[in-house]
């Protein structure tokens, strides 16, 4: 059974940091691409971040680029999504999907096979 375990969420003022982890089972992570969704209440989901465990390759939306950073270590199956100088507009609930690393196409695509329940990010002014 795949299982997407995502922590790291919580409070923070404007401008601060988190880094949120998500810990994945029961698939072969270097077959897998992970990415990072997030969705405000009457908001859309917005792809936020994916990198690829078979060549480590790596995206970004362009509301997060230059802020946020995503990792991942192989060894414990674990994606990272480092994020600094957080705004109020950060605010959602984020979790993380997966799908296999072939499938070359838009993050914002009905194609992740799996996802974990999400971890809320609160950003206060």
């Amino acid at each position: 059974e795949v299982q997407l375990v995502e922590s790291g969420g919580g409070l923070v003022q404007a401008g601060g940091s988190l880094r949120l982890s998500c810990a994945a089972s029961g698939l072969i992570f270097d077959e897998n691409t992970i990415a990072w969704f997030r969705q405000a209440p009457g908001k859309e989901r917005e792809g936020v971040s994916s990198i690829s465990g078979s060549d480590g390759s790596t995206y970004y939306a362009d509301s997060v680029k230059g802020r946020f950073t995503i990792s991942s270590d192989n060894a414990k199956n674990t994606v990272f999504l480092q994020m600094n100088s957080l705004k109020a507009e950060d605010t959602a609930v984020y979790y993380c999907a997966a799908r296999p690393s072939w499938l070359l196409i838009s993050i914002d695509t009905d194609t992740w096979d799996y996802r974990g329940q999400g971890t809320q990010v609160t950003v206060s002014l």
